[in-house]
């Protein structure tokens, strides 16, 4: 009984894990205070874009990766479920009902007495239970394990319902930056024809040599070879959404969109923030846990076994007496283990478990470090992408006066039309460059969220904090006055 109060193997205690004080922040970052205790949201709906809410909700009801990893989470909350009923007796009732002949040459168990044949009916009903005495903790430890890795299949749900829709997210902006690009490229082209059409017409009037329609036919097959690129490229986006949003490929499609893309703000805390919010930082600490409640299971081994054996019932060779108070039966017994020698069998299962626990240790380092790097590569991305993006902006209306100025000239007599297709080609190549730092700005933007375990707001959240229409009223104030883009 001294035992009872004793649990094989030690208490979990989380690892500390260093975690600096603050982000490395550049401008236009300048760090908030996001409430932790909201709930995550759909964190997309921050983009104000119907198209790709519509295609998150798909995404959600018909994913086979959602799917599997809540047939998983089902699974450990049922293994739990197993678990903690070994702290329950077990109960179980049997019955029989024969008729049965007795040799008459049967040993002989006294030598005074002769054997006689008979035969005769025998009807019994018992109730029989037995116990395990938790001396050494081993259920509970069990139970505890169980827990663990039903929490650890939770925080595993939630962390593939955040990958599913950022990879969603990051595979529509990319789709959507491409659109852009074509429309720059198809405006290119519209251009280069019409200066291919000038050039021609300035040959045939015997003004310019062939020389300046054949640079200028090679330029505009160069920018058509392109788009064909573009659209394989498109193609490939679209096959992506269609596979995460569970359609099959050829029956999906999504009609250009070249509405500018603009990212909405995404509120900074500290980095502490990352080990509350991020799931497979939940993930991976419950794994340790799990496995911490191991080592007390296979250390319980080296105790002694304890069951109580109670059984009842009534026994009777007759139906109309089996309930006669004659009839019943019972017994209480102990029934005691004890493993004397194994050959060291339940020493290597304890190294092993806390070999496993020393690897899910290192495995929580890994994913934490991992996170701090993931959000300390988002927020100096995305300063690096809005500053870029600025200068790209810049860097567009000055290639358009280049190439005005050039054709003015070329038209003056005063330079060669090899300037003017010189500032064609710098001009498409910065305006699909300032397309791309589009797309780019919205991808770093998924992968920042991602980076931060999801949304600080709850369901009902929409454009909040910038680049939206509506932005939630009962959001925490730190959260409306967020850093993020310009």
């Amino acid at each position: 009984m001294l035992l009872a109060g004793c649990v094989a193997g030690p208490d979990y205690r989380k690892p500390e894990v260093e975690v600096p004080v603050s982000w490395q922040l550049e401008q236009p970052w300048r760090q908030a205070s996001p409430g932790d205790a909201e709930a995550k949201g759909p964190w997309w709906r921050r983009f104000d874009d119907p198209t790709l809410d519509a295609l998150q909700e798909r995404a959600l009801a018909n994913s086979p990766t959602l799917d599997l990893a809540s047939a998983r989470l089902a699974q450990a909350r049922a293994t739990l479920a197993g678990a903690e009923s070994g702290r329950s007796p077990q109960l179980g009732l049997g019955s029989r009902a024969s008729r049965l002949k007795i040799s008459a040459n049967r040993p002989l168990t006294n030598y005074a007495t002769n054997n006689y044949s008979t035969v005769q009916n025998d009807f019994a009903l018992t109730l029989v239970a037995s116990y395990e005495l938790d001396l050494a903790g081993r259920v509970q430890r069990t139970v505890e394990g169980a827990s663990a890795s039903a929490a650890q299949s939770a925080a595993d749900l939630e962390n593939t319902r955040l990958l599913l829709t950022a990879d969603l997210a990051s595979a529509y902006f990319s789709l959507r930056a491409t659109d852009l690009e074509l429309d720059v490229v198809a405006r290119s082209i519209e251009v280069q024809r019409r200066a291919l059409q000038f050039v021609t017409d300035r040959h045939e009037g015997g003004a310019v040599s062939g020389l300046d329609v054949a640079q200028q036919q090679a330029l505009l097959d160069n920018t058509l070879t392109q788009v064909d690129l573009l659209k394989r490229l498109r193609s490939q986006f679209e096959h992506a959404i269609a596979t995460l949003t569970g359609t099959p490929a050829p029956n999906f499609a999504l009609a250009p969109d070249i509405q500018p893309l603009r990212p909405p703000a995404i509120p900074l805390g500290v980095p502490s923030d990352a080990l509350e919010r991020r799931p497979d930082v939940a993930a991976a600490e419950r794994a340790m846990a799990a496995a911490n409640a191991q080592i007390g299971v296979a250390t319980a081994a080296f105790y002694p076994s304890v069951n109580l054996l109670p059984t009842g019932g009534v026994d009777s060779r007759s139906l109309s007496t089996l309930f006669d108070a004659q009839s019943v039966l019972w017994s209480i017994g102990v029934s005691a283990t004890q493993t004397i020698f194994d050959g060291g069998r339940i020493r290597a299962n304890v190294d092993f478990t806390k070999a496993g626990y020393d690897a899910t240790v290192a495995s929580y380092r890994r994913v934490v470090l991992t996170a701090m790097q993931e959000a300390e590569d988002g927020i100096t991305g995305l300063a690096s992408l809005e500053r870029a993006a600025a200068q790209s902006q810049t860097a567009v209306a000055s290639a358009r006066r280049v190439l005005d100025m050039s054709a003015s000239r070329y038209e003056g007599g005063a330079t060669t039309f090899l300037d003017v297709i010189t500032a064609q080609q710098a001009l498409l190549n910065i305006e699909r460059q300032a397309a791309q730092l589009s797309g780019q700005r919205m991808l770093g933007t998924v992968f920042l969220v991602k980076a931060l375990g999801g949304d600080w707001c709850g369901v009902e959240a929409r454009g909040a904090g910038g680049g939206g229409t509506s932005a939630r009223t009962d959001c925490p104030a730190p959260l409306r006055q967020v850093v993020g883009t310009r």
